[in-house]
């Protein structure tokens, strides 16, 4: 695609050119015009002037305010020598000069002192003016200098010779890709759908975590649809200056029915879009709602046409979008593009590995399980790691190896091997990370244990329990639940069975549990005093990762209730975990003295040691529920 130039360069920079003109005319001439015409001379140091006075080689003198001009003696019919120097504050000078007997004076003053005078008041004004516009002639957005304090900032994209996107390079979200390509088969077909009366979306908006592949998408729609493609995004809209956002609102638009038909995307919509009663105040007037106002009038006001202008946005916060902005007519429909499944994952690791050489043994689909969570935009991330590491290693193709790495460095953070525990830590570690596998291998809903290591990564873990999933879940039951809680506090039981004490190591532990026990009675209802009721707020950033978990206005028994039921999760499960940990002690020490030794364990010797863990037989009950 390319850049498709339609600006004209505007009136105000031809004046802004001639101001400049002028204000270096009249620069130039105050600078220069007195050494054009007058008489140049040598200079030299104001020591050799006194030098010379005093040696009575100085005849006459002229004293001005800027330079002392003299004369020195010179021999019957030689031409006279004149020298100018710059002049000193002196009170002496006159006396000196009195008693050597040389004639002096006064430069009398310049002529055109008026038209400095005036110079002084005209140029800076001319040249503020010129320097205003010229910064407003560079703000512009067309190719050649269009003035932008109202002109759309969007970027028209026609058939170049720039790459091409299509959907062939979208994997891992097949509805959405599904959705759009209605859209594009009705530009290019339109008679079809209008035949029998259809009306194909004035709007759609893609939401979704951030890194899913909203913005590709959208540059797949225009590949593949071969019309003009308007791009923004939502905070270019946003200026200093009032008024100015509704102004490019409404040239965006002009422009685009100009071109119609075409596709208009977008991108952070909530950057313009955001509720007008977000802040708890109604019918405010800053520049945010006006262009939001001018935006609602252009997709579906009173003066609509039949231009086929179809509107694209992204967000990854449709909860703060306002209301009129997201019924029919305007965003008609909301495209969900989610973190893609396990076969998504697998195409679009096949998408990004075609840029990189892989090795034999290199299996996208292991990699594709072990990666569950993953974006499009981590898992393009994750090649381009395994291909450093690759590279770092000296080797020409990427190996399962590098992979490995890439995902413990995305998971886990960086090693650390300049971090150095003493030896009593680096113990307590090795005990508290095998405490966390040996619970993790009895309990479910944790996923598989693939590696136990010692080696400190990120900004605080000094050790870590790599756990992955065997496939992707979507319902987790109590027992599963209560079973991560168990794990989570497998490090910190570990410490209390062998020292007999606990440290600072398990701080992060304690709080993902606590965080999940209080889900569990607050939003999942798995509470047999508290009953299947809902305690937590409605979440407000559900795709930005906030794991906050705002409670209701309860009462006070009911909050001493909720605080009870959570501990008494938490304790429950903290005994299962010593009571696990205290049957398999011997196993406990065994694996930890091993790993002490070669501070990593994995594969199949790590299976193997893990297949001696006994269980006490516990069977709690479980209770399927969405999360």
């Amino acid at each position: 695609m390319a850049i498709k130039e339609t600006s004209t360069p505007p009136r105000s920079r031809l004046i802004s050119n001639i101001l400049l003109a002028v204000s270096g005319a009249f620069l130039l001439v105050n600078l220069f015009l007195p050494n054009l015409f007058g008489a140049q001379v040598p200079a030299v140091p104001y020591s050799l002037f006194i030098h010379q006075v005093q040696e009575g080689e100085v005849s006459q003198v002229s004293i001005g305010q800027n330079q002392i001009r003299y004369q020195v003696k010179t021999e019957a019919g030689t031409p006279e020598q004149v020298f100018s120097t710059t002049p000193i504050f002196d009170l002496e000078l006159p006396k000196l000069l009195e008693a050597k007997g040389v004639e002096f004076a006064a430069t009398p003053p310049s002529r055109n002192g008026w038209f400095t005078s005036l110079l002084g008041w005209v140029i800076p004004p001319l040249i503020f003016v010129a320097i205003w516009q010229f910064f407003l002639a560079r703000g512009a957005n067309g190719p050649q200098g269009a003035l932008s304090i109202g002109k759309s900032k969007a970027k028209v994209y026609v058939e170049g010779e720039s790459e091409r996107i299509t959907f062939a390079d979208v994997a891992g979200v097949e509805e959405a890709k599904t959705e759009l390509v209605e859209i594009v088969d009705f530009l290019k077909t339109p008679a079809r759908y209008t035949a029998i009366g259809a009306k194909i979306p004035k709007g759609v908006l893609l939401v979704g975590p951030p890194g899913t592949g909203k913005t590709l998408l959208a540059k797949a729609v225009a590949g593949e649809a071969g019309v003009p493609f308007f791009s923004i995004s939502g905070s270019e809209f946003v200026e200093l200056f009032v008024g100015v956002g509704s102004s490019r609102v409404r040239d965006l638009f002009d422009q685009a029915k100009k071109q119609a038909p075409c596709i208009v995307f977008i991108d952070e919509l909530d950057a313009i879009g955001r509720s007008r009663s977000s802040n708890g105040m109604y019918g405010g007037n800053d520049e945010r709602e006006q262009t939001l106002n001018q935006l609602l009038t252009e997709m579906d006001g009173f003066a609509a046409t039949d231009a086929t202008v179809i509107v694209l946005a992204a967000t990854n916060r449709p909860e703060v979008l306002d209301q009129a902005l997201l019924r029919p007519g305007r965003f008609d429909r909301q495209v969900l593009v989610d973190r893609p499944d396990l076969s998504g994952r697998d195409a679009i690791l096949r998408i990004h590995a075609q840029k990189v050489k892989l090795g034999p043994d290199v299996d996208l689909k292991a990699i594709a399980t072990r990666t569950p969570g993953f974006a499009g935009a981590d898992l393009a991330n994750l090649v381009n790691e395994a291909a450093l590491l690759a590279a770092r290693n000296q080797r020409l193709t990427v190996a399962q190896e590098d992979f490995a790495e890439a995902i413990e460095r995305v998971v886990a953070g960086l090693e650390k091997k300049s971090r150095v525990l003493n030896e009593t830590e680096k113990k307590i570690v090795a005990y508290h990370e095998v405490g966390h596998a040996l619970v993790g291998a009895l309990t479910t809903g944790n996923g598989r244990v693939e590696k136990i290591s010692i080696v400190p990564r990120g900004m605080a873990a000094l050790g870590y329990t790599l756990q992955l999933p065997t496939e992707d879940r979507f319902l987790l039951n109590e027992t599963e639940l209560r079973g991560q809680i168990a794990t989570l506090l497998g490090g910190r039981s570990a410490e209390e069975v062998i020292f007999g004490s606990i440290t600072t190591g398990a701080s992060n532990d304690l709080q993902r549990a606590t965080d999940l026990a209080e889900r569990m009675v607050t939003t999942y209802g798995m509470s047999k005093v508290l009953g299947p009721l809902a305690y937590q707020q409605g979440q407000q950033a559900m795709f930005l990762g906030d794991s906050s978990n705002p409670r209701r206005m309860v009462s006070e028994d009911t909050a001493k209730a909720i605080d009870i039921e959570v501990k008494e999760i938490v304790e429950t499960a903290h005994e299962s975990a010593l009571a696990i940990l205290r049957l398999n002690q011997d196993l406990l020490e065994t694996i930890a003295t091993q790993l002490l030794e070669t501070e990593v364990i994995e594969g199949e010797t790590l299976q193997t040691l893990l297949g001696k863990v006994q269980s006490p037989n516990q069977t709690p009950v479980s209770h399927e529920v969405t999360v």
